[in-house]
């Protein structure tokens, strides 16, 4: 079955639901997406599992942005993310974005302060292959006021494709998947993180912090430091987030398809985000031909899974390989 809903003048949400005869009727915690004029609100029964922010959202005017996660959800209903944060107000949920576009020699506002940049979504398809699976697949163009033609009118710099998939939670943890195409639309389009030491940019959740956090990688705990550090393919945070007793986290996976996997980690213990850091402080080209795919896994959790169920979770993530859309 297939339903349009129109929500505004450059959005149509298509909910696509996919099931044999056998399956007809959905199960009572189902995967649902509802549409308001904001974004897309997801829910595995009557329980809150994320929302898409699709239209802008600016803090007094500042800091305007779109096409984003917030609130994200523990298992238990408790908001895990943060937007405009007091301390980094362009810090926002779950994002994807970087310090440098560049359109040949010129640099194109930045995207990670949300200055002189946007993003239009212009579509987002939502479908329900299957009873365990949502996906919303979001099309969204990259401008600059900063890149206009001779009508002084924006020129469209990226093409991104994002597919957030859900799926069902188990008793104690749940995967969302996160697909980013990005095809360059003008010649010359480079992206880059922070022009420093750091290099910070790309796959970033900004969470909500326990006082006792803990950061743990393939190879054990990880300690923070001002600069990139070592992590392997995934890093776990746990501590007590909803509670004072009880340890719950989330684990960040990386795909080995990315360029350079595995990638250093920007992590922070207080008042920041953690990210997956992606390219680092030198600008990579971005295809005019075939999009850069990024994909990512988060993986919510109660308790602290041992090092084995987390390498067990990053193998199940990396076959079979990402592809397309």
């Amino acid at each position: 079955m297939i339903r349009i809903l129109s929500a505004g003048s450059i959005l149509t949400l298509v909910i696509t639901a996919i099931a044999s005869p056998l399956c007809a009727d959905p199960p009572a915690a189902a995967l649902r997406a509802t549409a308001n004029d904001q974004g897309i609100q997801v829910h595995e029964g009557d329980r809150p599992v994320l929302f898409y922010q699709r239209s802008p959202k600016s803090l007094q005017g500042k800091h305007e942005r779109a096409n984003y996660v917030h609130p994200l959800y523990d298992l238990d209903g408790n908001i895990l993310t943060e937007d405009f944060p007091t301390d980094h107000p362009h810090h926002r949920g779950i994002f994807w974005t970087w310090h440098q576009v560049w359109l040949g020699e010129r640099k194109l506002g930045d995207p990670w302060l949300a200055s002189d940049f946007s993003w239009e979504v212009r579509q987002v398809e939502t479908m329900l292959a299957n009873p365990d699976l949502l996906q919303l697949r979001c099309h969204v163009t990259w401008t600059s006021p900063q890149a206009v033609d001779e009508l002084q009118t924006r020129l469209p710099l990226v093409r991104e494709t994002t597919t957030i998939g859900i799926h069902r939670a188990g008793p104690n943890h749940r995967k969302i998947d996160f697909q980013i195409h990005l095809q360059a639309l003008q010649p010359g389009i480079r992206l880059g993180g922070s022009d420093d030491v750091k290099g910070y940019g790309g796959f970033s959740p900004r969470i909500q912090l326990p006082p006792d956090v803990r950061f743990r990688g393939v190879q054990g705990p990880v300690e923070p430091l001002r600069t990139a550090v070592e992590g392997g393919a995934w890093i776990d945070i746990v501590g007590n987030f909803a509670s004072k007793t009880a340890t719950s986290g989330l684990a960040i996976l990386c795909h080995p398809s990315i360029p350079g996997f595995p990638q250093k980690w920007i992590l922070r213990s207080s008042g920041s985000m953690q990210n997956a850091v992606y390219p680092g402080r030198q600008a990579v080209p971005l295809p005019l031909q075939t999009p850069l795919l990024l994909s990512y896994r988060l993986v919510l959790h109660r308790g602290e899974p041992s090092t084995s169920e987390l390498s067990r979770w990053q193998q199940e993530f990396a076959t079979p390989p990402a592809t397309a859309p």
